[in-house]
């Protein structure tokens, strides 16, 4: 996606440098930040297009700084670690980054790691139909859900994953369907708790008792349904 806009944090002088330069010749437009605050306050006033994330930053580590983005922003997130630990890996994933990348890396693979999630972040599902059970509506040209006249704050992975279990109401899809869907470029391990967590989430911004969900439903020993009768919402 040539001409997107790519906010860089990392507070190594020499990786920003390169990383600029390099992104640059790509076509990119390019911001830079060397600590989580700088980092911060460029995603909030810039709206980048991806973001490339140092997790060992001086002041707020890269792991909060994702989480506060998340909170208010889908934007693609890219994880830079100098840790190879499967732990740090999952921790990075479940704070809602969309890839991670271990230093040193080579620029060739970070750069396909920045066009698959550029590409995915445009085009997550080919079906662009709204999508629409009684209070809740889908809309994924907008890449938004409505219940009712509240529109519901969603991360990209979480409308990815409720556009998935949408698309396929009343189906119930194994968490192997789960992760190749909607995690196609991570590592998940069969005890990462990253699908559950996403579902959690789901229950409590669509749910009306997310304790005692009656649309995203879970079934034991396989994986999730969604069930959408006329007053879940």
């Amino acid at each position: 996606m040539p001409n997107a806009k790519i906010l860089v944090v990392d507070d190594d002088p020499d990786i920003l440098a390169i990383l600029r330069d390099n992104l640059e010749l790509d076509g990119y437009r390019v911001l830079t930040a060397d600590s989580g605050k700088a980092g911060l306050e460029l995603a909030s006033g810039e709206k980048p297009d991806l973001v490339i994330l140092d997790v060992m930053l001086p002041d707020v580590d890269g792991i909060q700084v994702c989480r506060v983005i998340r909170k208010t922003s889908e934007v693609p997130i890219v994880m830079l670690t100098a840790k190879d630990r499967v732990t740090d890996k999952v921790l990075g994933l479940e704070s809602g980054a969309d890839d991670y990348v271990v230093k040193p890396f080579d620029y060739l693979e970070l750069a396909a790691r920045v066009n698959a999630c550029l590409r995915r972040g445009k085009a997550s599902f080919p079906l662009r139909e709204t999508l629409v059970f009684g209070a809740l509506s889908i809309d994924p040209d907008t890449r938004s859900a409505v219940v009712g006249a509240r529109k519901v704050p969603l991360t990209r992975k979480e409308f990815d994953l409720l556009t998935l279990l949408a698309r396929h109401e009343g189906r119930v899809l194994d968490r192997a369907q789960i992760k190749k869907a909607v995690w196609p470029e991570a590592k998940l391990y069969e005890w990462s708790r990253t699908i559950d967590m996403h579902i959690r989430n789901l229950r409590t911004k669509i749910e009306k008792s997310p304790e005692t969900p009656r649309c995203i439903l879970t079934v034991p020993g396989v994986g999730y349904m969604f069930h959408a009768p006329a007053d879940a919402f």
